[in-house]
């Protein structure tokens, strides 16, 4: 089953960088110079911390 996610994106005006984060999820966040590239890093967060959610806490 597919799960839709909200993620908060801002645009760094020092470096330039993307930084994104998912609410629903406190460690789930990371950055990127371009939003594609920010895209794939989130998606590949997501994954790192489902690998370490208990089956209640996926629910």
């Amino acid at each position: 089953m597919e799960q839709l996610y909200t993620a908060h994106i801002e645009k760094d005006s020092e470096s330039g960088y993307y930084i994104g984060t998912i609410p629903n999820d406190p460690g789930a966040y990371t950055q990127a110079k371009t939003l594609d590239e920010l895209s794939v890093r989130l998606k590949e967060v997501l994954e790192l911390c489902f690998e370490t959610m208990t089956e209640e806490e996926k629910k």
